[in-house]
């Protein structure tokens, strides 16, 4: 932390790793250690006479970045916690937009909308009250849909399965959408790099109800996948909020879940 100071004259008091990946140029290969700043004393300013601005997340694409910031650049605009929306029941679906609305009030700023019960109607139906949801409370809100579905109600990104993900050859949304894809396998993470996902998630990483004949990969795991790619990776499976440090610490972005997010 001691070039910050040198060249912004700033103290760090708190920070976090946020991503660290291997770039590799036509010469030579650099280790990117990418650390989240929290809070520091002084006034940010270029002690070298370099030029520095504040920007925010939404501004990123304004500015043209060398190919090496990529992955920093989604991470930084990404928070530790990703909560996927439990089934919803077609019979309480009041119910359902509440306890949603509830979750972005306590702070819930990445959600994934997960309906696979409901008809046709009802999913898109849904889906757009879920959009308007989020944005009234600046949450972006990822649709686990077809793509065309996923247009359909605006959603800020489409959340692709470990079989679709293998359906494509290259990024199938622009750059405005966000692309997110669920991962098992090694092979699962170099496809969702290859596509240019903007961020996965890797699972089980530890042992869950709802798939317990799935083998848990652990953190030492889980970190030595996440080592291997350049893209921001939540955990998945058995994750609670008090597992964010160790996702963070295992070279994550955070935690993805259900139960523990949702509100009771």
């Amino acid at each position: 932390m001691r070039e910050l100071n040198e060249e912004l004259g700033i103290t760090v008091q708190s920070c976090q790793p946020l991503i660290q990946f291997r770039h590799d140029y036509p010469d030579k290969s650099v280790l990117l250690d990418v650390w989240r700043v929290n809070d520091f004393s002084g006034e940010a300013h270029g002690r070298e006479g370099q030029p520095i601005k504040w920007i925010s997340p939404q501004a990123f694409d304004d500015y043209d970045f060398p190919a090496a910031n990529q992955p920093i650049i989604s991470a930084a605009g990404l928070p530790d916690c990703y909560m996927v929306t439990p089934e919803p029941d077609p019979e309480n679906l009041d119910e359902y937009l509440s306890k949603l609305k509830q979750a972005l009030e306590s702070g819930v700023r990445l959600v994934q909308y997960r309906a696979k019960k409901l008809s046709a109607e009802q999913l898109l139906s849904v889906g757009k009250d879920v959009i308007q949801l989020c944005e009234v409370h600046h949450a972006q809100c990822i649709a686990n849909m077809s793509i065309e579905d996923a247009a359909a109600i605006a959603a800020h990104g489409v959340h692709l399965n470990s079989q679709r993900l293998f359906d494509f050859e290259q990024r199938p949304v622009d750059k405005k959408q966000l692309l997110v894809a669920s991962c098992h396998t090694l092979d699962d993470l170099k496809q969702a790099q290859r596509i240019a996902a903007d961020f996965v998630v890797l699972s089980p990483v530890k042992a869950t109800a709802s798939h317990p004949e799935a083998t848990p990969l652990g953190w030492a795991r889980f970190a030595e996948m996440v080592n291997q790619v350049a893209i921001p990776v939540y955990g998945l499976g058995g994750m609670h909020v008090d597992d964010i440090d160790d996702a963070l610490n295992a070279g994550g972005q955070g935690i993805a879940a259900i139960r523990s997010l949702w509100p009771k």
